[in-house]
């Protein structure tokens, strides 16, 4: 009998107008660091805070077009989990980052906040 398997983690991959700019507002902004920079001149790339991983990828055209923001306003790229977010959105106030959404106690009793980065990938934290 084999052992059932196991998913260990997930890697969202974000689509980004420029891979330095992005590693540097994740950097800056989020407290990642750069794990690599792939390509010359580079077009995908891999940011990671604790155990959560995003990989970065360089696209020409934008990632969301107008006419999917105005229809899909709240569309996340990914939801990170964490024990409590009230300290990470106080360390993201104060590090400058936009956000797309306040942090707020959710009617299911989580605490979210929403940052937006400089592509329109909306990232969630939760707890």
């Amino acid at each position: 009998m084999t052992a059932k398997p196991v998913l260990a983690a997930v890697e969202p991959q974000l689509f980004v107008s420029d891979i330095n700019a992005a590693c540097d507002f994740y950097a800056d902004k989020l407290g990642f660091q750069t794990v690599f920079l792939y390509g010359g001149p580079p077009f995908y790339a891999q940011v990671q805070r604790d155990t959560v991983r995003l990989n970065l990828r360089h696209t020409d055209s934008p990632a969301f077009d107008d006419r999917f923001r105005q229809s899909q306003p709240d569309a996340l790229s990914a939801t990170v989990t964490l024990e409590d977010a009230a300290p990470l959105f106080e360390e993201f106030q104060a590090s400058g980052a936009t956000f797309h959404q306040l942090l707020r106690q959710e009617p299911w009793g989580a605490k979210t906040f929403i940052v937006r980065d400089p592509d329109g990938n909306l990232l969630a934290f939760a707890s």
